[in-house]
């Protein structure tokens, strides 16, 4: 029993993946059309299939819609009770069935040429009706299905879903969209925090701020150490600018080489000392810290005013 599972599972990898490797030549002129449309569609991009096709087809809507193209998918059944109100003149319609004689489609396409908007057919039969009334047809043809009844798509799914992110990824070339542009569409994932967050959003500020005068002493300083447990100390002037920083490694050398606690913190602190700005991204301070091998600093404005503070585990603690 255990060798027929791995033997089955060789042979739908292997099916899979030689079907998929025949798309690439089917790329031609009526792919570059299909993506030039979308690009220059100042609508949405609707994805439409029943059954499996459907399922691929959320996929392809999502993937398009994070990779900066606005898109989002319709039930076609849904569509002939109401949902096609959702479809405007100036869209664009990708619309996806491995037969091309989806029953749904007979009637939903007149109504879209009526519109209009413009249709992509993702279909294994280019001739057939959905294949000859798009606009631009794309071809995912499977030749064998990975299932052994050749009933159940599999390759055809699978080649489906790669010509859909081939095309996705095409129009992110085109539009020359940046990590940063795919943050924006990620906010919450780890991607998003490490690219949009900023020192700023999570340093520490009023109170929590570890900061004592320039007039201050060593021992002074120490207990604003301890208070914080920030790992360093802001030394600032009478208006609030920063003028140096007293951190553990401060306290450690001044001990060793005989100082004592009561003198004065301007004796014992790094000038200027390493400082970053509120609109720094978070993930370039932590690079910073580790290019330096620092813990913490303080976050001052353009003219030296100390404004924040902020250590390698408030970073982390952001989720970078």
């Amino acid at each position: 029993m255990q060798e027929l599972l791995l033997t089955a599972a060789r042979e739908t990898i292997e099916t899979e993946l030689r079907e998929a490797a025949n798309l690439a030549e089917r790329l031609n002129n009526d792919f570059i059309q299909a993506c030039l449309l979308i690009q220059a569609c100042r609508g949405k991009v609707i994805v439409s299939g029943i059954g499996k096709s459907g399922h691929i087809g959320r996929k392809i809507a999502a993937t398009l819609a994070s990779t900066g193209t606005p898109a989002f998918y319709v039930h076609p059944a849904e569509a002939l009770h109401g949902d096609l109100g959702m479809i405007t003149a100036g869209d664009v319609v990708i619309l996806i069935s491995s037969s091309g004689h989806a029953a749904e489609f007979r009637l939903i396409v007149p109504l879209l040429k009526a519109l209009p908007v413009g249709i992509i057919a993702f279909t294994g039969n280019p001739h057939s009706p959905l294949g000859e009334a798009a606009d631009y047809c794309i071809n995912i043809h499977a030749n064998k299905e990975a299932c052994p009844l050749g009933l159940a798509p599999t390759s055809s799914a699978v080649n489906t879903l790669i010509m859909g992110d081939a095309m996705a990824v095409a129009l992110m070339r085109a539009r020359n969209f940046s990590e940063h542009d795919f943050a924006r569409s990620h906010p919450a994932g780890s991607l998003g925090t490490r690219l949009l967050c900023r020192v700023g959003d999570i340093m520490r500020n009023a109170e929590k701020i570890p900061c004592v005068s320039d007039r201050a002493t060593v021992t002074d300083a120490l207990f604003e150490l301890t208070r914080t447990g920030l790992g360093l100390v802001a030394i600032t002037n009478a208006d609030n600018k920063l003028k140096g920083v007293f951190t553990d490694g401060d306290l450690r050398r001044w001990l060793m080489k005989g100082g004592v606690i009561t003198a004065a913190v301007q004796d014992a602190m790094t000038v200027p000392g390493f400082i970053l700005s509120a609109g720094q991204l978070a993930a370039e301070a932590q690079a910073l810290f580790q290019q330096y091998k620092i813990s913490a600093a303080p976050v001052v404005t353009e003219d030296g005013t100390l404004s924040g503070a902020i250590n390698a585990h408030d970073i982390r603690e952001a989720g970078i």
